[in-house]
């Protein structure tokens, strides 16, 4: 994770750094004493004060106060980024061509500068069971595709049982596979046995659709490969729980 980090650089040893991580893709962190000019859409400064300087792999800028949770400036996208020195200090300029934007911050006194390399491969589950990631989706099939009717849920074939089994607006057969966190291959290839089984029993087209947060890219591949298709599924309704059957006594 810590490529490399410097404690009070002088603006010469701050200047080498920028240069030689700016544009490596890592993040970089830098706290110290500066200030902070935009010009763009409106002009707007910080004066000089204790800040925290966030440069993220993407480009993108922000500048913390050491209070709140709103950035005193920031740049969600810049296209060129470089430092040089002016009067003894070290000035970074972030650019955006469109809209034209630049902000320009001045580092007057450097505490610590750090480049990580930070991965972020965290698994993102969707809240809940994927049983209740069935039942909210059989409630809401439009967050699938709009026009898309539920017949049965744990449709059961030679091969397992379907999570959803639907027919679309054009009256094709869709088999769903639901994933609650990234798909991969196994994912792929338990739906293209779905879909091969149900191509057997019916004489309508049938489609295969693999409803997830993510997929990995090699698994979008060979969905695509193979005529399945991917639809991210991020966020689910609110549904109540299916009332029990009611005792005798």
């Amino acid at each position: 994770m810590l490529i490399e980090s410097l404690n009070h650089p002088a603006p010469e040893a701050l200047l080498a750094f920028l240069r030689a991580h700016l544009h490596a893709r890592v993040t970089l962190h830098l706290a110290g004493e500066v200030e902070v000019l935009y010009a763009g859409r409106a002009t707007s400064m910080a004066e000089a004060g204790d800040r925290l300087l966030l440069v993220k792999p993407d480009g993108s800028l922000q500048v913390h106060g050491p209070r709140g949770v709103k950035p005193v400036n920031w740049q969600p996208r810049t296209d060129h980024l470089s430092a040089e020195l002016d009067g003894g200090c070290v000035v970074l300029h972030a650019e955006r061509r469109s809209p034209a934007e630049v902000v320009r911050v001045r580092v007057i006194g450097c505490v610590q500068v750090t480049a990580l390399n930070l991965a972020d491969e965290a698994l993102f589950l969707l809240q809940g069971s994927e049983a209740q990631m069935q039942q909210a989706l059989a409630h809401a099939p439009h967050l699938i595709e709009e026009g898309l009717t539920v017949l049965d849920r744990e449709l059961l074939v030679g091969v397992g049982g379907i999570d959803l089994y639907a027919r679309d607006a054009q009256g094709r057969y869709v088999v769903v596979e639901l994933k609650r966190g990234k798909a991969g291959h196994d994912a792929v290839h338990q739906l293209g046995r779905y879909v091969d089984a149900v191509r057997t029993q019916v004489s309508a087209p049938v489609r295969g659709i693999l409803a997830a947060p993510d997929i990995t890219v090699p698994a979008l591949k060979v969905a695509q490969a193979a005529g399945l298709e991917y639809v991210k599924v991020d966020a689910l309704p609110q549904v109540q729980e299916e009332a029990r059957q009611p005792m005798l006594f």
